[in-house]
């Protein structure tokens, strides 16, 4: 089982956070363009743990430094499936994390709940970037 569905299954933010590459790139599937940078990453993970409901991997599937884990959960009453696709950089820390999901109706609802997050999401990086 890779390390990082390991820290979302046990919740672990902290984990989550510290397997990510600093210069990661986060490619949502309801925002246009990547997000660049660990903090804003770490900071849109964590609000995904408060908007998904029933979150749970259903299988795995990895090749040398790529693995996608697919996943199943709730928005809103909204069931979707999903796929994390992440790839490792040399020192095996997620230097790429792209997210597709679906059905169409279920993306549009994450997008919603999503950007009710937004203003929190900010909040959290402006806070971790002036502490750091």
């Amino acid at each position: 089982m890779h390390p990082f569905r390991e820290a979302v299954e046990a919740r672990d933010q902290t984990r989550m956070a510290a397997l990510l590459a600093d210069d990661v790139v986060f490619t949502s599937p309801v925002a246009f363009k990547p997000y660049h940078g660990k903090t804003v990453t770490a900071a849109i993970l964590r609000a995904v743990m408060r908007v998904f409901e029933d979150f749970r991997y259903v299988r795995e599937i990895a090749g040398g430094r790529d693995h996608a884990l697919v996943f199943e959960a709730t928005v809103d009453g909204k069931q979707l499936t999903g796929c994390d696709f992440l790839h490792l950089d040399e020192q095996g820390r997620i230097d790429d994390f792209m997210v597709m999901v679906r059905p169409l109706s279920a993306a549009t609802v994450l997008a919603a709940r999503m950007g009710e997050e937004f203003e929190r999401i900010n909040a959290e990086v402006a806070a971790e970037l002036g502490a750091g």
